[in-house]
């Protein structure tokens, strides 16, 4: 009995380890890979191409929630938990290769977990039973908090002849989909199923809990205990420290917490500092966040703006900080817990923020680094902090430049309002421009930041590690021209010694867009059995221009035989490289419409399918494209001309594995490197 006990004991413990709610000393950097309607920004396929860039700066990725909802929706109406991943962001194939490249790469996935409330099909209390591993699940109308939409549900059910659990919420009511009774066994058992999957399915790493006033934190504690994940936030939203605190606390298992929360009282200090600039508000204030304080800063994932809080549009202005959103960022990277930056930020100021977070790697800063105040001055408006890393102090001069850094820091980084310098003890080299891609030739000024007073810096262009006999000696503040792809390695040179070396990848991008044309085929649906009178094209770019009209669109009538099988179709102009059309198929003014078919950039063919609410579209490009016969075999993409258009859809083709006969160029039986070098010899012909 003794030998079992210790063995089931030494299973449980890498379990019981694993479920603290968020490691200690974390060093890692979040991004929040979406913002409200980011449903081009947030494809699947489109985060996954960024995977080589995003892994140099964040360990987690946090992403929208991923099941089915039913229809274009950003996931808080969640709908299917197991059994249909086709989002608005992408198929399930698409998302698992996601989250397999970002593991690959270093990344981490969080998902986004509405488990407070759900929606129904029908009615107000029927859910979708699903199937996943032989168990059925299937959740009833006795799973819905009693006063559910504040009574509404109740008196539905009673009218209905349908019965709710006897159980209030255990939070906060939010009206418009069905609050879950957390005490229900059946909710608490498909809960426990559904994250579980996610992690040992789909191959997420942790959760990003929805909206957790609406139900008791103990819940959160239940299913993380149960799940062992080691990443966990919930978006507990309250500017109120102590409130959140309860909450993280709230979570507990076993005396241990299991969750760390958002730090809401964090971002409204900053956002007030920023907006009204401000910036004594960081010290001054009473609420500084969970990052400022010993027991919690692990559990504090920072931010200074998420989907919620964003500027949406004139009707919808949110709460969003409006200036100094640089300024923001930097004293949000300078600080200790988990800082989750968002994705419009990393967008708009992405070179700003790359070199933000380049500073906080090299001082070593984690969750649980000592961070204080080193100037308060109201009279000049500046605020200075620093944070004490691993390997150095970072330090972060907010406001009025009037500020004297001191002798002992390097400032790495600077703007309006903010400049950033590492303690010289950090001992580094340094470069102005982060990794990248850029246009036409570039300018880095290589800074030494050492207490060696003239330390030396020596670097190489060739991604070959520098040696004090292997590359470029230069003094400290000297700058070099990049015009081409290079990998650039830095390090100082002291004593004949060479140390804090540091590594940036250069991509430097000299090309001219061609725009080429592509031919969005559809097959006859005027035949059985849909049987349509009338086949319009509904279409917008990517900068919801609209083509064909305004809503239906313009009917229809040229078509073409490909392979046996008549096809509509339509041709379009692709005029940049992020350039794309979307469309709905339809038969005009009536309701016989399709679901949107977005983000088409290459010549494509589909197929109108079943019907519920909209028809839906199957892209079978795959099937049609090999016999789109052209009179220049070079013409992959049936566009009239060779260009190099062809050369990407040939490498779309290979690494799809392809070996379609219209790939074939140089016809050696199979789709390869040599058919590229073919259409290349056609285009210089």
């Amino acid at each position: 009995m003794k030998k079992i006990f210790t063995t089931a004991l030494v299973v449980m413990l890498p379990l019981l380890m694993m479920a603290q709610g968020w490691p200690s000393k974390y060093d890692g950097v979040m991004l929040q890979g979406f913002y409200w309607d980011s449903f081009n920004e947030t494809r699947w396929p489109k985060l996954e191409s960024q995977a080589d860039e995003l892994a140099e700066f964040f360990k987690l990725v946090w992403i929208p929630q991923s099941g089915n909802c039913g229809g274009t929706s950003m996931g808080y109406d969640d709908l299917y938990w197991f059994s249909n991943y086709n989002s608005s962001f992408g198929s399930e194939t698409q998302l698992r290769s996601m989250i397999n490249t970002f593991k690959n790469k270093g990344i981490g996935t969080i998902a986004d977990v509405v488990v407070n409330h759900r929606k129904t099909i029908n009615d107000w209390v029927t859910f979708p039973v699903e199937v996943y591993n032989g168990v059925t699940y299937k959740m009833l109308p006795t799973d819905i908090c009693r006063n559910d939409d504040g009574g509404a549900t109740l008196t539905w059910a009673n009218q209905n002849g349908k019965s709710l659990s006897a159980n209030n919420d255990t939070g906060e009511d939010w009206g418009g989909m069905r609050d879950l009774d957390h005490k229900s066994q059946n909710v608490q058992d498909m809960v426990k199923a559904y994250v579980k999957m996610l992690l040992d399915d789909l191959g997420y790493i942790g959760f990003r809990y929805d909206m957790v006033k609406g139900y008791s934190a103990s819940y959160t504690g239940m299913y993380n205990a149960y799940s062992g994940t080691e990443f966990s936030v919930g978006e507990y939203w309250d500017g109120n420290q102590t409130a959140v605190k309860n909450w993280v606390d709230g979570t507990k298992v076993d005396g241990v917490v299991q969750s760390a929360a958002f730090d809401f009282p964090f971002r409204y200090v900053i956002r007030d500092a920023a907006n009204n600039n401000k910036w004594t508000n960081l010290g001054t204030s009473t609420n500084k966040g969970l990052c400022q304080e010993t027991n919690y800063k692990r559990y504090a994932v920072t931010f200074v703006e998420n989907h919620d809080t964003q500027y949406r549009d004139a009707s919808n202005q949110q709460d969003p900080i409006r200036t100094n959103i640089e300024a923001a960022n930097a004293y949000l990277l300078t600080m200790p817990g988990t800082p989750c930056i968002f994705l419009k930020h990393w967008i708009d100021y992405k070179e700003s923020i790359k070199q933000m977070i380049y500073a906080r790697q090299l001082a070593g800063i984690t969750n649980t680094s000592v961070s204080y105040n080193m100037a308060n001055s109201q009279g000049g408006n500046y605020y200075v902090q620093r944070t004490v890393g691993d390997h150095g102090v970072m330090m972060a001069a907010m406001g009025n430049p009037s500020y004297t850094i001191p002798a002992t820091y390097v400032v790495v980084a600077s703007g309006t309002n903010y400049r950033l310098a590492l303690s010289k003890t950090t001992e580094t080299a340094w470069a102005s421009k982060p990794s990248g891609e850029y246009e036409g030739t570039i300018n880095v000024t290589l800074t030494a930041v050492s207490q060696t007073e003239g330390a030396q810096l020596v670097y190489t262009l060739d991604g070959s590690t520098p040696t004090a006999s292997n590359g470029t000696r230069v003094a400290d503040g000297s700058s070099i021209n990049i015009s081409s792809k290079t990998t650039l390695k830095v390090g100082l040179l002291i004593n004949g010694a060479v140390s804090g070396v540091i590594t940036r990848n250069y991509v430097i991008d000299n090309s001219t867009f061609e725009p080429y044309e592509i031919t969005v085929f559809l097959k006859d649906p005027t035949v059985a059995p849909n049987n349509w009178k009338v086949v319009n094209y509904y279409t917008w770019d990517s900068s919801n221009k609209q083509f064909n009209g305004n809503w239906p669109g313009e009917a229809t009538t040229d078509t073409r035989v490909v392979n046996g099988t008549k096809f509509y179709y339509r041709t379009y102009q692709i005029t940049g490289k992020d350039y794309y059309m979307n469309f709905v198929f339809n038969q005009g003014p009536s309701n016989v419409q399709t679901e949107d078919v977005t983000y088409i950039n290459k010549t494509s063919f589909f197929e109108v399918t079943t019907q519920s609410n909209k028809y839906q579209v199957k892209d079978i490009t795959a099937e049609y494209l090999p016999y789109l016969v052209d009179d220049d075999p070079a013409d992959v993409n049936g566009d009239s001309e060779v260009n190099i258009a062809d050369i990407n859809a040939l490498i779309d083709l290979i690494l799809a594995g392809d070996n379609a006969p219209v790939g074939d160029v140089n016809r050696d039986g199979e789709v390869n490197i040599a058919d590229i070098n073919a259409v290349i010899d056609a285009i210089l012909k």
